[in-house]
């Protein structure tokens, strides 16, 4: 199993609002955000559930503190990252079977 963490970036299906996530495994944690595994979350609340944003580094401690520098960013760097990323603001996870996520 890889060691490490991704740092990822979600939004609802309007792309209106933004949520920016750590975990060790997006096979795993992507599906609690659509199921509402937490129903009192900000992430349920708002049905942000569109994975449109995501990258891996090689320990969690790297990704907790890159998703913090994720955090104190503005929407507009958000914005610009996805964009370098994904243009058109495609659903990541729908289309993870070409993206090798592990």
């Amino acid at each position: 199993m890889r060691k490490g963490g991704y740092v990822y970036i979600l939004t609802n299906k309007y792309n209106r609002v933004l949520y920016v996530g750590v975990t060790a495994s997006l096979l795993k944690r992507i599906p609690e955000h659509i199921s509402k595994i937490h129903p009192e979350s900000f992430t349920a609340k708002y049905n942000v559930n569109k994975l449109v944003y995501f990258e891996w580094l090689d320990n969690i401690e790297s990704a907790i503190k890159r998703e913090k520098y994720f955090k104190g960013k503005s929407r507009q760097f958000k914005i610009d990252a996805i964009e370098k990323l994904n243009s058109e603001w495609d659903d990541l996870f729908v289309k993870r079977k070409n993206l090798k996520l592990l």
